[in-house]
């Protein structure tokens, strides 16, 4: 049980200064003191469980790196809240004027109060979007900015973030994991809300729709699933209740944004972008993009769209703006600045130039803009000599794109940080949000600190530690709208085609995964059963087995190889391997990578508990990859909590996912799966004729493979026999695991999508053809003939035509269904500029 010792409370005590709010913070503080490590634990796993992550390039950790939150907020009281409002609001309403100052008649430029140099030479300054700024109060719909607090208790400016401004959904599920995890410290004590910034931030993106006043429609652009706040985009679009698309997913034609759906093209009035820039537009920006939407910029010219942030916004990022602003502010807004930026020296200006050069260890030297992954920032202090001169050429060859910055001894607050309290340098950034002619601040904040005490430069990409920002005192007197039943139109979303494809490749997956690791446990057990036994029959059924899970798992060679011989006698290598190796396409792992994969790219879609499903999985294959080889009941044991957590998954589908076209998609690819991977079991186990006893090992793992060993035994009361088998498996109506039932499901499935988009009147759509004369071929088929084998090759050789008419039939549904669902090809012509 952790308690605070002297040093601590003093650190604690320390931010007070007879505050009241900090005080009875500090009192509730107190009475966890004896829990606070268990609390920090607490706060850790409702992130993990919720799958909180942020993304992290060649990071060591891991791409999704789990998102971490201090124990203790950063408290700011009411009145300084107040002025720092005031301050971002000026700031909000500044930037807007000269976002649209740049784009259009250039004043700021002409009347020397911005250097023409800085403007053209940063690569933000998008030329295709010169005079096509939507033309509202308002360009600049999202703000945000990064703020720290001196020793002296001013605040200051450290940047600004323009394009697309991230964090709010972090700051959001912050609150939401503080409020679950440890309500006590909430007791006696005024925190304003955050809610109400989100309600503006709906607000104010359907009031930018120009094409569609009553209900637009609104897509959150995300690049996908590697970029580094996915989980904010997807929790964002959840939260809002707006669509989530990549590039892919939209089209322009007729000057209008389209998004692909199940349904066919439906129109896109709004679009919250986290794409950057350049990437929005290959056909007029960067051509190489696959990010982006070829034509969206001649759509926004059209006025066919509105874009939440405007293409061309990242050059107000720069900081080389910084030392005109003030200039700025009084030429546009005739006011001084409320909240000062930290002292800026632009090296494009000769005289400012020498003066970084010669004090170059007491600042930081930025780059005006970022390239790639190259470093922008720099700690003069922590140089080399050679590095010193080094980053001194690189300011002379392009003077315009470098700026030195005050170092400023910002405050330390208090951070909990591996089982002790110390004062750790932080940052927050701050949000704000254009809505009915004005700009609405959060009440709250994210909040970061320094991951290395020995810097003070705080990154996300240095693993920082967040930290939630509590705004104290009373709620402003605000009338809030309030969304009711009556006279309100929710919206009733059509699903992307790029999702409906993920969906339907969640559903394939789960069932290859599930299924194979259900035959490989089978197969492992019974050679570990059958080591001692010498039996011909136990041999022979022991390397049928082995062979047809090379052909399940399509791991060739595998037991196939010419000289197989010791691979058969001793497959416990190959058995790991078809196991453990994520390198290898097939194996086990390498399917779960892929459901996790795949999980992910639609991860809008799934419940809390699936992360906590899928996080007890991931620890199980971490626990089995860890040290030495493990024993065979060790590997066995472990598929049993493998097979539990994918059972687990699906019963969670099957429990939360509403039964739209989202759900058809899934369960329709499990179903289509299940007969694929049951037919190739069949094939692989049998189809050759061998005597009664090898026959008898093999249905008795052909059934446990699938589940239905139990189930034969209490229908049929008999021995395992092929007729029976073959009944059980392929024609039983009522057995869940049989190929007739997931072809009538799929039957099912195949009509719903015909509701959803209708080929022509009385024109039965070809996906439905083809789910039909499955069934057909069901319902004619015979058991008792599949079940007898050619007494020359000792091949069950209907059986055999059967499955592979079966086989084709699925394949050919699967490319129908893409081809009408997934694709909505259309041609994209060349914009004229």
């Amino acid at each position: 049980m952790t308690t605070l010792n002297n040093n601590e409370s003093e650190i604690l005590n320390s931010v007070y200064n007879g505050d009241e709010h900090w005080q009875t913070f500090f009192n509730s503080f107190k009475s966890i003191a004896g829990d606070i490590e268990f609390k920090q634990q607490e706060l850790n796993r409702l992130l993990k469980e919720n799958g909180v992550t942020f993304n992290i390039y060649d990071d060591p950790e891991g791409v999704s790196r789990n998102w971490r939150l201090d124990v203790i907020p950063l408290l700011v009281d009411a009145k300084k809240w107040q002025f720092l409002e005031s301050g971002l609001k000026q700031r909000a309403t500044l930037l807007n004027l000269i976002l649209k100052d740049i784009y259009g008649e250039r004043k700021l430029l002409k009347d020397n109060i911005i250097p023409a140099e800085l403007l053209y030479n940063h690569p933000g300054f998008i030329r295709e979007c010169d005079g096509v700024m939507i033309r509202r109060e308002h360009s600049l719909v999202i703000y945000s900015a990064n703020m720290a607090r001196s020793k002296d208790g001013r605040y200051w400016i450290v940047n600004d973030r323009t394009q697309s401004p991230s964090g709010y959904g972090y700051a959001l599920e912050n609150r939401l994991a503080f409020a679950r995890g440890i309500p006590e410290l909430f007791n006696d004590i005024k925190v304003r809300w955050l809610s109400p910034f989100f309600e503006n931030l709906e607000s104010g993106l359907n009031s930018i729709s120009k094409t569609n006043k009553v209900n637009p429609k609104i897509v959150i652009l995300t690049p996908g699933p590697g970029h580094e706040s996915f989980f904010e985009h997807s929790y964002l679009a959840s939260y809002l209740g707006f669509t989530l698309v990549q590039g892919k997913d939209l089209v322009v034609k007729d000057d209008y944004v389209w998004l692909k759906t199940m349904n066919g093209l439906e129109r896109v009035d709004v679009i919250l972008r986290r794409v950057n820039d350049l990437y929005c537009d290959p056909l007029e920006l960067k051509q190489d993009s696959e990010l982006g939407v070829p034509g969206l910029l001649n759509v926004v010219r059209c006025g066919n769209v509105s874009l939440a942030n405007p293409i061309g916004s990242s050059v107000l990022e720069s900081p080389g703006l910084m030392p005109f602003l003030g200039n700025a502010c009084k030429y546009l807004l005739g006011e001084d600045l409320i909240l000062p930026n930290i002292a800026t020296w632009w090296c494009g200006h000769i005289s400012e130039k020498e003066y970084v050069f010669n004090n170059i260890e007491n600042l930081v030297i930025k780059r005006t803009h970022r390239e790639g992954g190259k470093i922008s920032t720099f700690d003069g202090s922590a140089l080399s000599d050679i590095d010193k001169q080094s980053l001194i050429d690189q300011i002379n060859l392009e003077p315009y794109c470098y700026v030195g910055q005050e170092k400023i001894d910002f405050e330390e607050n208090p951070s909990y940080e591996n089982g002790i309290v110390k004062n750790k340098h932080s940052i927050f950034r701050s949000f704000l949000v254009a809505n009915k002619g004005e700009y609405h601040i959060m009440n709250g904040a994210l909040a970061l600190t320094n991951a290395n005490d020995d810097t003070f430069l705080i990154k996300n990409q240095t693993s920082g530690i967040s930290k939630d920002v509590w705004i104290m005192g009373q709620e402003p007197d605000v009338q809030r709208e309030r969304k009711t039943l009556l006279g309100f139109k929710y919206r009733v979303n059509a699903l992307p085609s790029h999702t409906a494809e993920n969906l339907f490749w969640v559903g394939r997956y789960t069932e290859r995964y599930l299924s194979l690791a259900r035959f490989l446990q089978v197969v492992m057990q019974t050679k570990a059963e059958g080591n001692q036994l010498t039996h011909f029959s136990y041999k022979k059924a022991e390397r049928t087995l082995l062979q047809a899970l090379t052909h399940y798992s399509f791991t060739y060679p595998g037991f196939l190889t010419e000289n197989g011989y010791d691979m058969l006698e001793n497959p416990w290598p190959e058995l790991r391997s078809l196991l453990l190796d994520n390198t290898r396409s097939g194996t086990l792992y390498y399917n779960f990578n892929l459901l996790k994969n795949s999980i992910y790219s639609v991860r809008d879609h799934w419940s809390n508990h699936t992360w906590r499903v899928l996080n007890n999985m991931q620890a199980i294959w971490e626990e089995l990859n860890l040290g030495q080889e493990k024993s065979v009941q060790h590997y066995i044991h472990g598929l049993d909590g493998l097979i539990t957590g994918c059972v687990a998954f699906i019963g969670l589908n099957r429990e939360s996912i509403s039964r739209d076209q989202g759900w058809t998609m899934l369960d329709m690819g499990r179903k289509i799966e299940q007969c694929l991977l049951l037919i190739n079991m069949i094939r692989g186990l049998l189809i050759f004729k061998h005597n009664d006893d090898v026959e008898a090992l093999l249905l008795q793992s052909f059934l446990e493979s699938n589940e239905n060993l139990m189930n034969y035994r209490y229908k049929y009361k008999a021995p395992l026999e092929m007729s029976l088998v073959l009944d059980l498996m392929l024609f039983d109506a009522n057995n869940p695991r049989s190929l007739f039932h997931q072809v009538e499901r799929i039957k099912y499935y195949a009509e719903s999508l015909n509701d959803i988009q209708q080929a022509g009147p009385n024109i039965t759509p070809e996906h439905e053809k083809i789910a039909f004369e499955l069934y057909a071929h069901f319902k004619l088929g015979n058991v008792l003939e599949l079940a007898i084998a050619d007494n020359d090759t000792l091949i069950y050789k209907k059986l055999d035509d059967f499955l592979s008419e079966v086989y084709g039939l699925l394949n050919k549904l699967i490319t129908v269904v893409s081809k009408t669902y997934f694709k909505h090809l259309q041609t994209t012509q060349m914009v004229a500029k």
